[in-house]
């Protein structure tokens, strides 16, 4: 499996990168949502977890473009923030994102089974 992580905090993106490399997950960060979108043009995840608050371009922005681009219907995002309002989260599905993980909780064992839930076949 390979997981792009999108995360401006070093902390977080350090943190989760590797426990998702105990995994065995190939996994490929960025530090903002420009980076992120670059990426994609030389790796190709399974999922990508999308914080929203990031400079150069947030997480909605990301997910407006992945739209425009038509990568959302092969492309499970799901956001992965510590913004936990309601009309957020509904924002985030609203523009495509197929889920919502509050990252400062540091429960990894539920992101991955939400991560798992987004691979797996239909």
């Amino acid at each position: 499996m390979k997981i792009l992580l999108v995360e401006d905090d070093t902390f977080f993106r350090e943190f989760y990168s590797t426990k998702l490399r105990e995994k065995n997950i190939e996994v490929e960060t960025a530090a903002n949502g420009e980076e992120g979108l670059l990426r994609l043009q030389t790796f190709m995840p399974d999922v990508m977890l999308l914080d929203i608050i990031m400079p150069k371009k947030d997480g909605f922005d990301v997910l407006k473009e992945l739209a425009q681009m038509q990568l959302l219907p092969k492309l499970p995002v799901l956001v992965f923030s510590t913004l936990g309002q309601e009309k957020d989260i509904e924002k985030a599905r609203v523009l495509g994102a197929r889920g919502y993980v509050n990252k400062s909780f540091f429960d990894f064992e539920k992101l991955y089974a939400r991560i798992l839930e987004l691979v797996k076949p239909n």
